[in-house]
């Protein structure tokens, strides 16, 4: 398990300016639903956007977060 206050704790590390909006699927605090808005991601695939937070949550994704749910956007996306 892992708090949405530790969650966007982590996150920040590598996008300390980011919108970030978290949401507990199942009130488990494993599975979680992640929006983050950030510039880091102005031109890059959904893909390489999601393997940027995939890098930060890189020891988390073993264990205590089990499903993640993501929408990357940069500033003016919708």
């Amino acid at each position: 398990m892992i708090t949405a206050t530790d969650l966007e704790a982590l996150l920040r590390q590598s996008f300390p300016s980011a919108q970030i909006t978290l949401k507990d699927l199942t009130g488990g605090q494993d599975h979680w639903q992640a929006e983050i808005t950030d510039e880091a991601f102005r031109g890059l695939s959904p893909i390489a956007r999601h393997r940027k937070v995939y890098a930060a949550l890189a020891e988390e994704m073993k264990g205590p977060i089990h499903a993640l749910s993501l929408k990357t956007l940069a500033p003016g996306e919708t």
